[in-house]
């Protein structure tokens, strides 16, 4: 069976959290991850005789399992694992990996060894065989790998969490150097002088065409030792990666110079106050900061900068994280800012939302670095991205929409009011070189203006309708449909208010334009429908989803009223909660739906069979398609149960209380009522109170027979959908996965996406109409009629006042 990414994902967590204890976040991750990785070289290369790793023997995975419960677990993995494995592997470093018998993090005695045990059982789970669960860069592994990262930076609290970018601003940073769109080789050399962890250099070298070379210094000795991890799990193991201080100490040079690299990534601390330790910045001997200016001493982030651009090559492009501040600040970093404006080395800035980042909640921004052109560059590209994000826990988080947007917006120069703009070298001088984004793009909301005239004589201000000026562009009759002229300027409603949705949806324009929507989609889908059919053992399911939600994209952009985007992620979502789970599925092992019992084991050991499931095709689509007749059977007996059930609920009501035909019962149920009925059954006094105990028992009979029915129908279609998967063919298995299952519910997504056009339109109308309906004067009459009204009740009752 295959791994489902998303299981594999939550089950890890859930278990490694579970067994962290009181241990400090930032320290658990270290064992947690290194036993990932251990897990993954055993095997992935034990026994392998070219692998990029050696694995000695009696130094695998298994040796680690058979240590399990020994007194001595701790010490035993520290000589008789880790330490041939480092001596065997010039790429791994003692350093690297934590000290397994540390009884200040992981206890003492007992505490230690079952803890270590337990966490060894979770990665011995039979689904965590990795040996063949990776297609080329679908790594299921590397990927779950960076989210025990990501949750183990959320974990971390504010200044342990900056071993790890998030992989949402690290793909941004990949994409604006456009290194995909290079004739990269292995020549082509990528590096980042703060690399953490090294998710960021790892995005990089995805989005290029081909294998890259890859380089990183670390400052932290166990973070390097994660990132050294993270690019065998991702596939790159002749990776370089250093232990250091880049700025006072960096490992990257060649003789008397600093490497120069043909991109260079960056996400180096926030306003390092010590980042001159062990630096004469005015003696550097790499010349960093010669006829740029030498950054405050309390303040590093320009020392990181000029470090990129230093190490850059004459044709090289870079980018680097940076807090806001370096757009505006004074003194110093004015000049140095100033400088590298002078020579066009900044292509652009990016500005990103606030608390993106684990260490800090400030607003970031991206720095891009070009030299290729700098010499006649104009000017800077400025995108204002700070109002793209969406809540996620206590972070905020981008989506995969703002992403996109971002991207395309900065690589096609496209500017957007309120969004993007190119600005010249000139106006940047006007303002003295301060490139505070808010300058020069106003991202603000337009004020809903409130309009004197119109609260005092009534109607609606034509410059609000003109402002809906998107929706009459399709429909331009609605409009006329919808007001009419009141004065020069000033509209009216020729509809009341709680009748304008029910006249939007019905004006045949508009109507039009939903069919117009819906044949656009079912255009769209008859194209993606055939590329998902096709799809077979081995297929890339990054690159699937790539396919499609770009020609999803495409198929969207320029259509009037519908953000492509919120459609784009749209498809996105779904991909997370469903399809991406299928289609690795079907990546691993075809087109296969075969149900399996679910066993539930308790506490004591005890297993209890709980049905059946099928992941690729669940029971209830199948049912929905091939069972339609007996699904309406049961929905039939299902509605006269509900009807049973309401009707004796409604008796009980009607005649409980003292008085009631209930009210001598203890408990209503069968054998209180039929005795009941057996004692009253001849008294004359007693003829309603029977009657509604005779009803009740009908009504109850009927309940349960319905039951016994409803029980029977869905036993018997339990049997017969359990049977029918034998029978499934690979053609009716696509049809069902891709069409009843993938897109029927992207399908009623972008339906409702489409809806909320109507819903807009109605909401800002009816503001307006409620906003604008009455006039002062008419409220100032109703008022006075009220205060004489109330002064007339007050006087009848003997009150009165002047």
């Amino acid at each position: 069976m295959a791994i489902r990414k998303s299981e594999l994902y939550s089950s890890l967590w859930a278990s490694c959290d579970e067994l962290r204890g009181g241990m400090d976040a930032s320290q658990y991750k270290d064992y947690v991850l290194v036993l990932l990785f251990l897990k993954y070289i055993s095997d992935k290369y034990a026994g392998q005789p070219y692998a990029p790793l050696v694995i000695p023997e009696g130094s695998g995975f298994e040796a680690m399992v058979a240590l399990k419960g020994k007194v001595e677990i701790g010490d035993r993995i520290n000589k008789e694992i880790i330490a041939p494995l480092v001596a065997a592997n010039q790429q791994l470093s003692q350093s690297d990996f934590p000290d397994f018998n540390d009884q200040a993090k992981l206890g003492s005695g007992k505490e230690l060894v079952e803890r270590l045990t337990n966490l060894i059982a979770i990665f011995e789970k039979q689904e965590l065989n990795f040996s063949r669960n990776r297609a080329d860069d679908d790594d299921i592994l590397g990927d779950a790998y960076e989210y025990l990262m990501r949750h183990f930076a959320s974990e971390s609290g504010k200044s342990k969490g900056q071993f790890y970018t998030p992989a949402e601003v690290s793909r941004i940073k990949a994409q604006v150097l456009e290194i995909d769109k290079e004739a990269t080789s292995a020549d082509t050399t990528v590096c980042d002088p703060t690399c953490g962890s090294g998710s960021l250099l790892l995005k990089v070298a995805a989005q290029a065409r081909t294998p890259v070379t890859l380089y990183g210094q670390e400052k932290d000795a166990a973070t390097s030792g994660l990132a050294r991890m993270n690019m065998i799990l991702h596939g790159n193991p002749t990776a370089t990666i250093w232990q250091g201080n880049t700025i006072a100490d960096p490992k990257l040079t060649e003789g008397d110079h600093l490497k120069q690299f043909d991109f260079v990534v960056a996400n180096p601390p926030f306003s390092d106050k010590r980042w001159s330790t062990g630096l004469d910045a005015a003696k550097d001997r790499y010349g960093r900061f010669e006829g740029f200016g030498i950054p405050p001493a309390k303040q590093g982030d320009y020392a990181y900068l000029l470090h990129i651009v230093r190490t850059l090559k004459s044709t090289g492009r870079g980018s680097c994280i940076l807090p806001h501040g370096v757009l505006f600040r004074g003194n110093a970093e004015a000049e140095i800012r100033k400088n590298l404006i002078q020579r066009g080395l900044i292509k652009g800035i990016i500005g990103l939302p606030a608390n993106l980042f684990y260490g800090t909640g400030i607003p970031a921004c991206i720095v891009v670095i070009d030299k290729r052109d700098a010499g006649s560059r104009e000017g800077i590209f400025l995108v204002d991205a700070s109002k793209g994000f969406i809540k996620d826990g206590p972070k905020n988080r981008l989506r995969e929409r703002d992403i996109h947007k971002i991207v395309d917006v900065f690589t096609r120069q496209l500017e957007i009011p309120g969004y993007s703009r190119f600005v010249r070298n000139e106006e940047i001088a006007g303002h003295d070189y301060n490139l505070n984004l808010p300058r020069y793009i106003d991202s603000s909301e337009a004020e809903d203006l409130q309009d004197i005239e119109a609260h005092l004589r009534g109607g609606i201000p034509e410059r609000d309708i003109d402002a809906l000026e998107a929706y009459w562009q399709v429909c331009p009759q609605l409009r006329e449909a919808l007001f009419r002229p009141l004065r020069p300027g000033y509209l009216e409603l020729a509809v009341a208010p709680g009748e304008l949705k029910a006249t939007i949806t019905a004006h045949p324009q508009f109507t039009n334009f939903l069919a117009g929507m819906a044949e656009h989609f079912h255009a769209w889908r008859q194209q993606a429908a055939a590329q998902l059919r096709t799809q077979e053992p081995g297929c890339h399911p990054k690159a699937v989803i790539r396919e499609l939600s770009e020609g999803l994209l495409a198929h969207y952009l320029g259509q009037p009223l519908i953000d492509a985007y919120a459609v784009y992620q749209l498809l996105l979502d779904q991909w997370a909660e469903t399809m991406q789970d299928d289609v690795y599925a079907i990546s691993a092992e075809g087109w296969k739906a075969e149900p399996t019992r679910v066993i539930e084991i308790d506490k004591k050991g005890n297993s209890k069979d709980k049905g059946w499931a099928c992941d690729l095709v669940p029971k209830e689509l199948l049912v929905r398609h091939l069972f339609a007749d007996d699904l309406e059977l049961i929905e039939g007996l299902l509605s006269q149960l509900e009807e049973a059930s309401s009707r004796l609920a409604e008796l009980e009501e009607e005649h409980g209380g003292e008085e009631g035909a209930f009210g001598e019962l203890e408990k209503v149920n069968k054998a209180n009522v039929n005795a009941r009925i057996k004692e009253i059954r001849k008294d004359p006094e007693a003829v309603e109170e029977l009657a509604v105990l005779k009803e009740w028992l009908e009504v109850s009979e009927e309940e349960a027979s319905t039951k016994r029915a409803l029980k029977a129908a869905e036993a018997e279609l339990d049997d017969q959908s359990y049977g029918r998967y034998d029978s499934l063919t690979k053609t009716e298995i696509r049809e069902l996965v891709v069409e009843g299952k993938w897109l029927v519910s992207l399908e009623q997504a972008v339906a409702s996406e489409v809806e909320r056009v109507s819903q807009a339109l109605t909401s800002r109308l009816k503001q307006l109409g409620e906003r604008y309906g009455e006039a002062l004067p008419v409220i100032s009459d109703r008022v006075e009629e009220l205060e004489a009204r109330v002064a007339q009740h007050l006087q009848r009752m003997g009150f009165a006042w002047n």
